[in-house]
């Protein structure tokens, strides 16, 4: 028994013992084989009982992913001494042609433009204490649908008066409402909290821009979690009110507007210079408009000593008590998820399935990041530096075996699966540490 099928033995109480033994054979065969991920592909790969035939059937199974990749992080994340947060985004996957489920056009950051393909929501823990993400659910986004009615000639708009309309009345700043994109996240988010129960505690979620409005805070808040976020460079922030009351009126709640070119030198935390690049902190609590609450937000200034030039990102989270620091560094982890999906489109098949249907979609997103849970596993339990060493030492070993199988029934091997372990490993980026 070798430390594949050891590990994916604590998945039998989640599956039957037909469909283990052939996510077992197929997670093998990811770990061994070269070349494209697809279902032919894996099929070669695999030992007995592989066939394509198999392979196909397997990928039209509805299986419990989550309850998979959770079980599989459940112990390292348990045994962590640190915080674990809940983060997310969202990657496109490129495609051609018409029939693959879910196809539209997304935006995907390496083109910087949409492009022809299918989304994925997804959400994993991240662990502050190792730095790593463990990505638990994964959800395709549909695309909007197409309008049936051709777009109506846009009708010049008459003068108004300024100011506000007669007779309209105070919208209440808390009932806002999400698009499509937020309600499959706070499903996601609702999910995931029962999945996890009360082996881990997260209490922050962490998304990218994208949800630096008034309508994803709500979201989040709903669920319970504090969001932690970016808001756009030009947002209308104000200081909070800190005057001395007059005595006439309602209490004065907005201050002055932020100043991003001219922070407060009160207001600086931290100052620090690094190539050139100095690098200067500002936390303080906000009040937007737009939002019900006020904000904790950390404005992160940089700027080139050598050329002048100035950047600026403005993070932001709703627990007012957390410190400046960690709310800088939680934001800094999202980052691991995007880690996740960098692995499982160069090692795990994600950009490579050419399946069409909707379950062998599915099946086939979630099957790369489960193998990304499956390395990091591995990985942990080895003295491999990175996935290439691992998955060259599983290639290598394959073809051990099949050259033991070769020698002559009169060769009395001893010690079959210790041989094997001290074959030299081929094409490894770092090479192994014998003993003198």
């Amino acid at each position: 028994m070798n430390e594949l099928t050891m590990l994916l033995g604590c998945l039998s109480c989640l599956l039957d013992s037909s469909t283990l033994r052939q996510l077992t054979a197929i997670s093998e065969a990811l770990l061994t084989m070269t070349g494209r991920i697809t279902l032919l592909g894996i099929s070669r790969w695999t030992g007995k009982g592989g066939s394509y035939r198999t392979i196909q059937r397997f990928f039209v199974k509805p299986l419990p992913w989550g309850k998979l990749n959770w079980t599989l992080a459940k112990a390292s994340v348990k045994a962590s001494t640190g915080a674990i947060l809940i983060a997310g985004d969202a990657t496109t996957v490129t495609k051609s042609g018409k029939e693959t489920f879910g196809l539209g056009r997304f935006f995907s950051s390496i083109y910087s433009r949409a492009v022809p393909g299918i989304a994925f929501q997804t959400l994993s823990l991240v662990d502050t204490a190792t730095r790593k993400s463990w990505p638990i659910l994964m959800e395709q986004i549909q695309p909007p649908p197409k309008p049936e009615t051709p777009a109506q000639p846009k009708v010049a708009k008459t003068h108004q008066r300024r100011g506000r309309p007669k007779g309209s009345k105070n919208r209440n700043s808390r009932d806002v409402q999400p698009n499509a994109e937020m309600l499959q996240v706070q499903t996601m988010l609702k999910t995931l909290l029962g999945l996890v129960g009360d082996t881990v505690q997260p209490a922050y979620f962490v998304y990218d821009g994208a949800f630096g409005n008034p309508a994803a805070v709500q979201m989040t808040r709903q669920t319970g979690l504090h969001l932690i976020s970016k808001l756009r460079s030009n947002s209308a922030l104000h200081f909070q009110w800190e005057g001395v009351y007059s005595g006439k009126g309602r209490r004065r709640t907005y201050g002055e507007r932020v100043d991003y070119d001219n922070l407060p030198a009160t207001h600086l935390k931290s100052e620090q210079t690094h190539h050139n690049i100095r690098t200067r902190t500002y936390p303080f609590k906000a009040i937007h408009k737009k939002f019900a609450d006020p904000l904790n937000v950390a404005i992160i200034h940089k700027e080139n000593l050598k050329t002048g030039k100035t950047a600026k990102v403005i993070l932001f989270s709703t627990d007012l008590e957390l410190e400046a620091d960690d709310l800088v560094d939680d934001y800094r982890l999202r980052f691991q998820i995007e880690f996740n999906f960098r692995d499982a489109k160069q090692h795990w098949g994600l950009e490579d399935f050419m399946v069409t249907r909707q379950q062998a979609v599915f099946n086939s997103a979630n099957l790369s990041l489960f193998m990304v849970n499956v390395s990091q596993t591995l990985l942990a339990a080895s003295d491999e530096a990175g996935i290439l060493d691992l998955k060259a030492r599983y290639h290598g070993l394959c073809y051990a075996r099949e050259a033991f199988k070769i020698l002559p029934e009169t060769a009395k091997v001893i010690n079959f699966e210790d041989w094997i372990r001290n074959v030299p490993i081929l094409g490894r980026v770092h090479e192994r540490k014998m003993a003198a």
